[in-house]
């Protein structure tokens, strides 16, 4: 009789709302704003990790080419403004992981290290 019962509850009862699963949202390729960046990054070179990085930068030799010149601080508390970036000792501690490319084409933004201070910084 119970089963009978349970049956019946299960034929009328309505059917359950179909369950979506939330996935993360990925900005498209240039959509990275690099003027924003700042702080502890942790520069990741294993391409298994690339999806958990925030982007994909590419290492500009050249100044001129570069979408962000940025100066390596020794102290991440002076790391407050765009450009300055404090080397985070792993990912977990970084403010950003980003994946570093050797093809330019694959890469959301590029960067340019400088020696001095004031470089530092976005180019419009």
């Amino acid at each position: 009789m119970f089963s009978f019962l349970l049956s019946a509850l299960l034929a009328f009862a309505p059917a359950p709302a179909a369950t979506t699963v939330a996935v993360p949202a990925v900005a498209p390729a240039g959509s990275y704003d690099p003027c924003k960046i700042f702080g502890s990054v942790y520069l990741e070179t294993d391409p298994r990790r690339r999806g958990n990085c925030f982007g994909v930068v590419y290492i500009e030799p050249e100044e001129a080419f570069a979408n962000l010149i940025v100066f390596k601080e020794n102290n991440k508390l002076f790391a407050d403004k765009a450009g300055l970036w404090a080397e985070a000792p792993n990912r977990e501690f970084a403010d950003y992981a980003l994946f570093v490319t050797t093809d330019r084409g694959q890469a959301d933004f590029s960067i340019h290290y400088t020696t001095v201070r004031s470089f530092a910084g976005c180019k419009n």
